[in-house]
């Protein structure tokens, strides 16, 4: 049985003639970049996640980016970024010229380690800390209350990763609306994912919303009167009506995921391995489905994909040890919990079309392998 990590063309099937419409409208009005498709869609998030403001944007990574700018961060500025995450996170800080400052994880959720972070933030040096970068991982938050207790006391922006995590909640609160901003990707994959790249940010704060509109559209709110130096961040229609449509199904989508979750935790408990964590206050999306074992994750990967199913490994390499970070100074050690979930996490399918019978044979799979050990 071939059973892949994620299976868009089920997913977008069903609603394939809305999108269609949706797409042929975009052509027919030949309106391509920023039109009214946008628009809409942003209000629409506003209605859906509670954020007094959304901008649309080209991608994840560019709303982290802008969102720092918009946050007045500036080259050399340093901002706390989890060491245990995807690329983006870090890169879009260190892209505008800022300075990621690593910290380590949590050992149970994967979220940034509040611990690690007030070390850091203590630390006596010559780097002027700006920002913190929570990033949501996997699809559950982290403990937002205690990362703003400690933004109040050192006086630091939050921008919120909300990459994994968009319509999971923190204590009735939609992720990427309790910081000054949320930052959110709608790459294909994501659980609400466009037809190419797509971002968005999300904020409570009118004049950061009027500073984002401008920054993301060439530093000009009039055409050719340029206030700032803007970046080409805009979003596409294309990508704008595609998402409106396919937010109208996210929260099923979501909750078919958390099913298929419940169902694995069901059949797994007790296996010797470590099963998803749930963090206090926190609902969890599921973005992705990662357990861990004390054995290698790429012996187990391994195992999984020659018997057909597509298990990854999230993330392999810390950043803290990644090549292009090297000039920051870290080395192996460092982190610890990052580097032990890096060998030590895999994953499982768990998209919302996955059948009963994949599912069983998936299981089936994992108990084998345990029991060969």
């Amino acid at each position: 049985m071939k059973i892949s990590a994620l299976d868009l063309k089920k997913q977008i099937a069903p609603i394939r003639q809305e999108l269609d419409a949706a797409v042929k409208e975009v052509i027919d009005n030949a309106s391509f970049i920023l039109g009214a498709g946008v628009e809409k869609f942003e209000q629409h998030i506003v209605e859906y996640s509670g954020a007094k403001y959304a901008i649309g944007v080209s991608n994840g990574t560019d709303a982290i980016s802008l969102g720092l700018l918009a946050l007045g961060i500036k080259p050399g500025d340093g901002v706390v970024c989890p060491a245990f995450t995807y690329y983006a996170t870090a890169g879009a800080a260190a892209n505008i010229g800022a300075r990621p400052v690593f910290a380590d994880i949590d050992e149970d959720t994967y979220n940034i380690s509040l611990t690690s972070i007030e070390k850091v933030l203590a630390k006596k040096s010559k780097l002027k800390i700006k920002a913190i970068i929570p990033v949501h991982l996997y699809g559950a938050c982290a403990d937002m209350d205690e990362i703003l207790r400690l933004a109040r006391k050192y006086k630091i922006k939050v921008l919120e990763d909300t990459a994994q995590a968009f319509g999971a909640e923190y204590k009735g609160a939609k992720a990427g609306t309790l910081g000054d901003c949320g930052a959110v990707s709608f790459y294909p994959g994501k659980n609400l994912g466009a037809f190419g790249d797509a971002g968005l940010i999300l904020t409570n704060n009118k004049t950061l919303a009027e500073k984002l509109k401008i920054l993301r559209n060439q530093g000009n709110k009039d055409k050719y009167y340029h206030s700032v130096l803007g970046r080409n961040n805009r979003m596409d229609t294309i990508q704008a009506v595609v998402l409106d449509i396919k937010l109208k199904y996210l929260d099923f989508w979501n909750r078919s995921r958390q099913e298929v979750a419940r169902y694995y935790n069901n059949n797994l408990s007790g296996w010797n391995i470590k099963l998803p964590v749930v963090p206090d206050g926190s609902t969890h999306i599921y973005h992705q489905y990662v357990l861990r074992s004390s054995l290698s994750n790429k012996l187990f990967m391994n195992y999984l994909q020659k018997k057909g199913i597509d298990s990854r490994v999230f993330y392999p390499v810390p950043l803290h040890l990644q090549k292009c970070f090297k000039y920051l100074g870290y080395k192996a050690g460092d982190f610890v919990q990052a580097e032990q979930a890096a060998k030590q996490t895999f994953t499982l399918p768990v998209y919302p079309e996955l059948t009963v019978e994949q599912r069983d044979y998936i299981i089936k799979t994992v108990k084998e392998f345990m029991h060969g050990q």
